[in-house]
């Protein structure tokens, strides 16, 4: 691309960013037709992305919206989380995490929408998919279909957050942002499984919604047939592929859901979605769905605190979405996608209002092309191939296409961004452990009680279902029974079958095993071993364990989980205790005590964990450390401590984190708040934990003194357990002097951008080659062809700077290291 045209879309940009600066606050019209939402009279091309308020802290709330802005986003998304807000019928709770208003006004305020997703039904990998679970009790419920027991609940919390949100006046005609909402989620997947009552269902909830009259639009994501004027809208990877479009040529092309990762469960592998792959989906959807409204699921994901994950997902949730768990960003798919918006937001008048075509330009290459009368030209030209660089000809242009990649030209002449070529900086996150807490002294202990059949909270001649039993309110559910053994012969074989996740048996108070399932495992697990049984009466304790509930599929509120089937076999007989006298305990006796809070920890006696060690249902309390960072001293490249290190807040603004690797299963409080579940004896397939790292928001905690209490479910060690502060310490960029110049900077050459955030600046250049370097980001070497200049000529420009911009440019390096060769720029750089 010629220098004249690069200032040309530089001064575009500029002015696109001048004239488009989104107004969270409206008093317009929000409408619709086939091309976009009308906002005050005005098509828009959106892009949105989803911040769940309860996945994180209100404390957070303005630096993630503010980042979200940064990133080219104009909207916020975000669910409704009914659960939360009305755990008790009648009770409401709208505040702290919960806090929506307060929510959607932050976002009002640094000037974006919102798309406001009601359900109430949710999924989103949450408990009970968002329904509270006092409905599964409502006599003659079944949820999600015609039925008037649910719809009158359903529509009563609906009505009652529409009436809130019309209060504080935060719809785009009151003056407030939300610009659109959503009622179910996904129901299409289900409705079959209604049969009769499926369809009626669907037209029920769109006109009872529509009769709001919110004065915004509304939509249905994965429903097709979306009654008007309903918008039916997209989630998935690839929505410019398997989107069926709008069921009515009125209805704008809308993708509710592009997935940046899947979600993790325990005992499975990360699995990331590339920047280069997530901006091909975009701006495939864009081109050849004609779609003006993309929404990033998620853009910030966060952490599923206490029990609220549903079943097998960890607490971490979309940690490598463009700003991860804690709220940093993530590189280099948060500024790709940054470069990605800006190109289409230059080519948004052709494509909001130009005539559509396509044709081949190749065997597997595609060219979408958007014009209006006026001569606007805007083309977006596909390479499918996943292999192979192709050379087009377009307009009398000639176009080199990386393999699977789109190029955006927002003049259909001079392409602006490339889907395959990643001109933004790479980051690379590290944790530091700044605490260690291998002073046993420190630390005390209170071991749980085995229930008894004796001293049970009730008593039924049958096996209970567990989530009716505890209400979801505990993950912990005993069973317990009273064997009366009266042979003295012959090896006794405990049978158990149970459709709860995780199955601990006790014997006359002595562990005896355990079973666990898996998100993907079969619906029952299955513990089978021998026991040893005295003569007479035998107590028999079976702790049934949920990792979260159910969040989706048909017929919710008639899930089974617990005990099904419990036998005892001796020689050839076999003897079902399923219709014995069985007792229940719900919930743990620490839990009931509250003792991970500061008053209820006094409530039971503490004492010495020397040794309890890798013991079974055994809560650790840590507190009231001081701290002595002046006692690490690094040795030898080992490090040294006193035993007076502590649990106190670290310094500076850097996140939180526990490190558990050293644990087994459980939860952790911090002051009283749950960071959540942890389960890092459970191993993925390359036998590393799912999650090790468990983040503690820097609101949860005190400046000294903080109350640290796990409980240890199958048997960990805490002395080695760390606390930690995440940064981004490094950060490099790699760019081809044929690359295509940044849309955000005002650079007119083909640069290497760095920024170190946090309040941190480059502290060193730790690579710089000028020339042909070998590798990447990663791995990395001169090649063949280096400038001796570059690095003191990076360190020139960039250290002791937050950010830095170097061109490639022969000039910039005092001459050029290799004629004739292509040359790029490899910078890697520390940030403190």
């Amino acid at each position: 691309m010629g220098l004249k045209m690069v200032m040309v879309l530089v001064i575009g940009w500029v002015v696109w960013a001048s004239m488009e600066v989104v107004r969270g606050g409206g008093g317009g019209d929000v409408t619709y037709d086939g091309r976009a939402l009308i906002v005050n009279g005005t098509r828009r091309m959106l892009f949105s992305g989803s911040i769940h308020y309860p996945r994180s802290t209100p404390e957070m709330w303005p630096s993630l919206i503010a980042k979200a802005k940064e990133g080219g986003l104009d909207v916020i998304q975000t669910y409704v989380f009914w659960n939360v807000h009305e755990p008790i019928q009648g009770q409401y709770n709208f505040e702290g995490r919960y806090d929506l208003v307060r929510f959607i006004k932050e976002v009002q305020a640094q000037g974006l929408y919102v798309s406001l997703r009601l359900g109430p039904f949710i999924e989103s990998e949450w408990k009970y998919g968002a329904f509270p679970f006092w409905l599964r009790d409502i006599p003659g419920i079944t949820f999600r279909c015609d039925n008037e027991p649910f719809k009158s609940h359903m529509q009563t919390f609906v009505a009652m957050i529409v009436d809130m949100m019309k209060s504080e006046r935060l719809y785009y005609p009151q003056g407030g942002p939300i610009i659109i909402s959503q009622i179910e989620n996904e129901y299409q997947m289900v409705e079959r499984a209604f049969h009769q009552r499926g369809p009626p269902y669907v037209h029920w909830a769109a006109s009872m919604a529509v009769g709001l009259q919110t004065g915004v639009p509304w939509m249905m994501c994965k429903q097709d047939d979306a009654p008007d004027p309903v918008i039916n809208s997209c989630n998935g990877l690839v929505c410019g592929e398997t989107f069926v479009g709008p069921n009515s040529p009125n209805k704008p092309a809308l993708w509710t859901e592009n997935w940046t990762q899947a979600y993790q469960v325990y005992g499975k592998e990360p699995r990331i979605r590339s920047a280069e792959e997530i901006a091909f989906s975009v701006a495939l959807f864009i081109a050849k769905k004609k779609g003006s409204f993309v929404n990033y699921y998620m853009y910030h994901g966060g952490t599923n605190f206490g029990n609220s994950a549903s079943s097998f997902v960890t607490t971490s949730y979309y940690d490598k979405a463009p700003l991860d768990e804690y709220g940093l960003i993530w590189q280099p798919t948060w500024e790709h996608l940054r470069e990605l918006h800006a190109a289409v937001k230059l080519s948004s008048e052709p494509l909001l209002w130009g005539t559509y075509s396509n044709f081949s330009v190749g065997q597997l290459q595609e060219a979408h092309v958007f014009q209006t009368n006026t001569g606007k030209c805007a083309a977006f030209i596909i390479n499918f191939d996943r292999h192979h660089i192709e050379n087009i000809q377009f307009h009398h242009v000639t176009l080199d296409l990386p393999a699977k990649s789109i190029s955006i030209l927002p003049d259909c002449k001079n392409t602006a961004f490339n889907t395959a070529k990643v001109i933004a900086q790479y980051g690379s996150r590290s944790e530091k452990a700044v605490q260690y807490l291998k002073d046993a002294q420190k630390w005390v202990e209170f071991i749980d009680e085995i229930a008894d059949v004796r001293s049970a909270t009730f008593t039924k001649n049958q096996l209970s279902e567990q989530m009716s039993t505890t209400k979801d309110a505990t993950d912990y559910l005993w069973y317990t029974v009273s064997y009366n053994q009266t042979s003295t012969g012959g090896q006794h074989v405990l049978h158990v079958e149970s459709k709860a996740h995780v199955l601990h048996a006790f014997v006359n108070n002595e562990f005896v095993g355990s079973v666990q399932g898996s998100h993907d495992g079969p619906s029952v697990i299955v513990l089978e071993g021998p026991i040893s049984l005295k003569e007479g009466q035998n107590r028999i304790a079976l702790l049934s364990v949920m990792v979260g509930s159910p969040d989706s599929g048909a017929y919710l509120e008639r899930r089974f989980a617990g005990l099904s089937r419990v036998s005892i076999q001796t020689g050839n007989a076999s003897k079902n205790l399923n219709d014995h006298k069985w007792g229940y305990q719900v919930g743990l006796v620490g839990e009931k005590k509250q003792i991970y809070s500061q008053e209820g920890s006094e409530k039971v006696e503490w004492r010495s964990s020397e040794n309890s060690i890798s013991q079974p249902l055994v809560w650790y309390k840590v507190n009231n450390i001081q701290p002595c960072y002046q006692c690490f001293e690094l040795v030898a490249d080992t490090i040294s401590y006193s035993p007076q290190t502590t649990f106190d807040t670290p310094s500076g603004t850097d996140p939180v984190a526990l490190n558990l690797t050293s644990m087994g299963k459980g939860e952790v409080w911090v002051n009283g708040e749950s960071i959540g579940r942890y389960w890092v004896s459970f191993k993925t397939p390359n036998g590393k934990p799912s999650q090790s790292l468990y983040h503690v928001p820097r609101s949860f905690l005190k400046p000294s003194g903080n109350l640290l209490v796990l409980f240890e479910e199958t048997g960990g060690d805490p002395l080695q357990i760390t606390v930690n502060t995440i940064s981004v310490a490094h950060v490099c960029g790699n760019v081809h002097e044929s690359d295509t110049p940044s849309l955000i900077s005002s650079t007119a050459h083909p640069s290497v951008h760095l920024q170190c955030r946090q309040g941190k600046t480059i502290a060193a250049i730790e690579f710089a080659s000028y020339g042909q370097p070998a590798g990447d980001c990663k791995n990395y070497s001169t090649g063949s062809c280096h400038s001796v200049a570059s690095k003191s000529i990076v360190e020139q420009v960039c250290l002791g700077n937050t950010n830095c911009s170097i061109p490639v440019l022969a000039s910039t390096f005092g001459g050029d290291p290799c004629p004739g060769a292509a040359k790029s720029l490899l910078v890697v750089a520390s940030c403190s």
